[in-house]
């Protein structure tokens, strides 16, 4: 009896599946032309505070001037309660219009660089060099939001 349980379940549960399979993109649900960059990391579940102060003066204020000169559209960072969980308890997001902005183009590398100064850049280096001893980086993705129609 039992067997047959465990049967119908599969079966079940493989009709799901085929079922799914028959979405059509931009008939039955919207693919976005903004994309965001995503970096899962996982960081020492006693150094989280000191990898954020790092992230707090670097990432974050070189993502606001990105914002500023368009060149994103927004940043987040996301910490799990749960620090000795899975395999990342830090998640970092950059979001930007479409993937053009993500093409290298030298007149957003100078403005940015004209905006965010060689004393920032010195004090982002010193500090990006500690994060090895703290962190590990376990994925990045480029991930679009999807819109069920």
């Amino acid at each position: 009896m039992k067997l047959r349980h465990v049967l119908v379940g599969l079966v079940l549960t493989g009709f799901a599946g085929v079922a799914s399979a028959d979405l059509d993109p931009w008939t039955d649900y919207d693919i976005s032309s903004g994309i965001s960059n995503v970096t899962t990391v996982k960081v020492d579940s006693n150094m989280i505070d000191k990898y954020l102060e790092g992230l707090k003066a670097t990432w974050a204020p070189a993502n606001d001037v990105a914002v500023e000169l368009g060149q994103i559209e927004g940043y987040s960072i996301f910490v799990s309660q749960l620090a000795n969980s899975g395999d990342f308890n830090v998640i970092l997001v950059v979001r930007m219009k479409d993937a053009a902005d993500m093409q290298p183009n030298q007149a957003d590398y100078d403005a940015f660089m004209k905006k965010w100064g060689e004393e920032n850049q010195k004090l982002s280096d010193k500090i990006v060099v500690t994060y090895p001893d703290i962190r590990t980086i376990t994925g990045e993705y480029l991930m679009r939001e999807i819109t069920f129609k």
